[in-house]
């Protein structure tokens, strides 16, 4: 069973304006909740604070948050507009803060760094990995089509391992110190996305 805090914020979810495009609330539960709490096992391999990066509507952080009270959890978001909604949100857990911040100029370190639909893969992890402490992983929630090797390539780049993959999940253990120059200034990672050496 789910924590009841959470029905809440899936109402306030589908009424705001630029959260989802998701209109069934059996849908937005699936998706919002369910399919961001496949992620707790795998968080729970790693003791620390969490972040979701570029959060929106507050999925994966909010249930994970719910699931794992006694984790930090901060939800990372560049929009003020989608910051200041997930300052509204997490009023209702005590685990949870917001931070109104470019990921490229976040300058906490967390133990794991969580994306679901922020970017394609390798614009997520170079934007994750550096915002994560050596032990710590990165967590991508994947669509079927991702070139795994291709993000191992760009993990290898920014201090990671080998991607794992999890039930859907990609996993980059931060295996080294992310090396000078990255994050790139804002705007690089999507401009340009690290390229995959052959």
């Amino acid at each position: 069973m789910t924590d009841p805090r959470l029905e809440p914020w899936l109402d306030a979810v589908l009424a705001a304006p630029g959260l989802t495009g998701i209109e069934d609330r059996d849908q937005a539960r699936a998706m919002l909740v369910e399919d961001a709490l496949r992620g707790v096992d795998v968080v729970r391999g790693f003791e620390g604070p969490i972040v979701d990066v570029g959060s929106g509507n507050g999925s994966p952080g909010i249930p994970l948050a719910a699931s794992l009270p006694e984790r930090e959890v901060t939800l990372l978001e560049a929009n003020r507009r989608k910051a200041e909604f997930l300052e509204r949100a997490a009023a209702e857990f005590e685990n949870v803060r917001v931070a109104w911040e470019r990921a490229e100029e976040h300058g906490d370190r967390y133990s794991v760094a969580l994306a679901k639909a922020l970017a394609p893969p390798a614009v997520a992890l170079e934007w994750l990995l550096p915002l994560v402490e050596e032990g710590g992983a990165a967590v991508l929630w994947l669509a079927s089509s991702v070139d795994l090797a291709a993000l191992s390539r760009v993990s290898d780049q920014l201090g990671g391992a080998p991607i794992e993959e999890l039930g859907g999940l990609a996993v980059a253990r931060k295996i080294a110190p992310t090396p000078a120059g990255f994050p790139r200034r804002p705007g690089m990672a999507r401009k340009r996305p690290l390229a995959s050496p052959e």
